[in-house]
């Protein structure tokens, strides 16, 4: 089994990857096969393995669905140790699992992939604020959230925002025309910025980088090093409303962090990914419109009991401020060893049906992790 093989059929438009395929070079080679194209996430070492069963966010997700919507079909070794091809047709159940948990079923070996012409031009923007108390800062995230959360926003537009401890960052891409562009008056949905940058880019390459990505390997350099993270997703109903918001930032400037090396990255979706029903695949959280990363990183040692509190106290403003109906998640992607009732955050409604297949497929656990899905207990 050749992890690396790319193949690509220029009559189907599906391309043929080994599951050790890096996101880099499944750009690459997928570009050249005619300027073809997927959705994923910007970070070019990741491992197509683990993305495309997992989820699979990206700036195209909002037009194409996330990563994990691309596949039609994948080879999958069970526990029996058999190597069976998964599609909605042959073995649907499994089909339905790896999309969205396939680390507790078994592992894939190779996907059939969907593939989209890439888009020829777009327009990379970027805008900081640096100066500012809490309130200051507390306003661009409102005006943000309040652009982002538009249920009529067009899918052409794809935003992050990202707050450190040198300021705000809102940075994305905008794959409409110039006149779209012009149109949609960015700058005005904001305050008035540090500074502002806005790139016109008529390469798919140069349009799968991101600010975030770079500012991330900036923090790293490659270098191992100790980190946590927590995620949340929200939906229209759990908008953040601006006490919270006010309250987040005033604990943001406050708390005790445990390191100077922290980001949080709200990252908006929607889109596409709504579009398919929530029991359509292992990933439950189609009605997310946005979601929340949080990091706290440790370059010289372990990480420290403030840091996971810093982390856990964001979290808490933010669920609090919703009231006790309020239904969280996480994303399976983001390991949380912390979290409680970890199954039910990731899977969330799906989960009942994803562990009757695991008692199918994989009755002795073979294919497990401290959070993955179990067999489904008697009750």
């Amino acid at each position: 089994m050749q992890f690396q093989h790319f193949s690509f059929n220029p009559d189907s438009n599906i391309a043929t990857i080994g599951a050790g395929t890096l996101l880099g070079d499944l750009t690459t080679r997928l570009y050249q096969s005619g300027g073809r194209a997927v959705a994923h996430g910007t970070c070019p070492q990741v491992g197509v393995g683990g993305h495309m069963t997992i989820g699979g966010l990206g700036p195209k997700s909002r037009e194409w669905g996330m990563a994990l919507d691309h596949v039609e079909k994948a080879t999958v070794v069970l526990a029996n140790s058999s190597i069976v091809q998964v599609s909605e047709d042959e073995y649907p159940d499994i089909f339905f699992a790896i999309k969205g948990a396939a680390a507790g079923f078994g592992i894939v070996t190779e996907f059939q992939l969907h593939t989209h012409p890439a888009p020829t031009k777009a327009y990379q923007y970027s805008f900081t604020w640096s100066m500012g108390d809490s309130r200051a800062k507390a306003q661009v995230f409102k005006d943000w959230q309040r652009l982002v959360s538009n249920e009529n926003l067009t899918r052409k537009f794809a935003s992050d925002l990202v707050i450190t401890e040198a300021g705000i960052i809102v940075a994305g891409i905008f794959f409409g025309s110039q006149e779209e562009f012009e149109a949609f008056r960015l700058e005005s949905h904001f305050p008035p910025s540090s500074s502002s940058v806005v790139i016109t880019l008529d390469n798919w390459l140069g349009m799968v980088g991101s600010q975030v990505e770079e500012l991330i390997q900036q923090v790293g350099g490659g270098i191992p090093m100790s980190f946590y993270s927590k995620s949340l997703p929200f939906t229209q109903k759990t908008i953040i409303p601006d006490h919270a918001v006010d309250a987040l930032f005033d604990y943001i400037d406050k708390a005790d962090k445990g390191t100077l090396t922290w980001f949080i990255i709200f990252d908006l979706e929607a889109g596409a990914t709504n579009d398919v029903p929530m029991n359509a695949t292992a990933y439950a959280h189609r009605d997310a419109f946005m979601w929340m990363q949080t990091y706290a990183i440790n370059l010289l040692g372990p990480v420290s009991r403030e840091m996971k509190n810093f982390l856990q106290g964001i979290n808490d403003i933010i669920v609090l401020s919703e009231g006790p109906s309020a239904r969280f998640g996480a994303y399976p992607g983001y390991v949380d060893p912390y979290i409680e009732n970890a199954q039910l955050a990731y899977w969330g409604s799906n989960l009942p049906r994803l562990e009757k297949i695991k008692a199918d497929v994989d009755p002795r656990d073979i294919f497990h992790n401290p959070q993955s899905v179990r067999v489904k207990s008697e009750r």
